[in-house]
């Protein structure tokens, strides 16, 4: 990755979140750098930078973070669903 000024990252992360609906984790991921620089950029720095992109942001950011219990739900569920049909797959040998 190229050297960018940490304004053009901050604004890169927030464009990618608003075209993504992506997580702070996801976006991290994606760029290769720490879910606590992801937010500091995202939730601080933008601020100064660009208030109306910060906005913008902190909606999606708000709706992930309303929503994480039942992604939390699913993940579990689905792991579990995958158990059980192990299960029941080793059961039938």
């Amino acid at each position: 990755m190229k050297c960018i000024s940490i304004e053009e990252r901050a604004i890169q992360l927030a464009q990618y979140i608003i075209d993504s609906k992506d997580t702070v984790r996801g976006t991290a991921k994606k760029f290769g750098i720490s879910k606590s620089t992801v937010h500091k950029d995202v939730s601080e720095r933008l601020k100064k930078i660009n208030p109306r992109l910060a906005k913008e942001v902190r909606l999606i950011l708000d709706e992930n973070k309303a929503e994480r219990h039942l992604r939390g739900g699913m993940a579990t569920k689905l792991k579990y669903s995958h158990l059980k049909e192990e299960g029941a797959n080793e059961d039938d040998s």
